[in-house]
């Protein structure tokens, strides 16, 4: 009876230590059980969903176009990422989800997120819509009184999600990592 607890305990972990599992540089949020689609309008009055980008991993970030840091960074590293990419840079496509509908319409979102990449998509939905995809994806957001009515600004989730090919999501992208290893993991999921 021991001998064959021990045999299972080792297979266990001998399993567990499977040398061909994928390893990421980022967090690996496979098999999640949120953030698994979303319904929400692009900058050209489209609805759209994660099946749109079937065939290409999507990289998903909830933002502001006021934002003074962390929203311009991050934009600027996935149009770098992007570059890096190479060949493989057409087969990304890079979301920003306004989480400030009120501010960001439709025309201010196609002039922000295509300054970054022309071919990277702005979305937004009313409050209602953003508040759901929020608390679907994990998103914490509020706002944070300005000197002036429409002068505030938003605290909220710094992070990237990452889908691959197959629409299912993979990755928590953390702010400011670093460029080569975001590449590094978007390329294993485009494989």
């Amino acid at each position: 009876m021991l001998a064959r607890l021990l045999f299972v305990v080792l297979i266990g972990l001998l399993v567990g230590c499977d040398p061909g599992a994928e390893r990421f540089n980022n967090v690996d949020i496979t098999g999640a059980s949120y953030a698994r689609d979303f319904r929400l309008t692009d900058f050209n009055g489209k609805p759209r969903t994660l099946a749109d980008f079937r065939g290409k991993v999507v990289v998903m970030f909830f933002g502001y176009t006021q934002c003074p840091d962390v929203c311009p960074t991050t934009m600027t590293d996935m149009a770098e990422v992007k570059r890096r990419l190479g060949p493989d840079g057409d087969k990304l496509q890079v979301i920003f989800v306004t989480l400030d509908p009120d501010r960001d319409t439709a025309e201010v979102l196609s002039q922000y997120v295509p300054g970054f990449d022309p071919t990277f998509l702005g979305l937004r939905g009313t409050r209602d819509e953003t508040a759901a995809i929020a608390k679907d994806f994990k998103v914490f957001y509020q706002k944070v009184p300005g000197k002036t009515e429409t002068s505030y600004t938003m605290d909220h989730t710094a992070g990237s999600y990452a889908f691959d090919t197959e629409g299912r999501v993979r990755l928590f992208l953390r702010h400011a990592g670093a460029v080569d290893p975001i590449v590094a993991d978007l390329r294993k999921l485009l494989r």
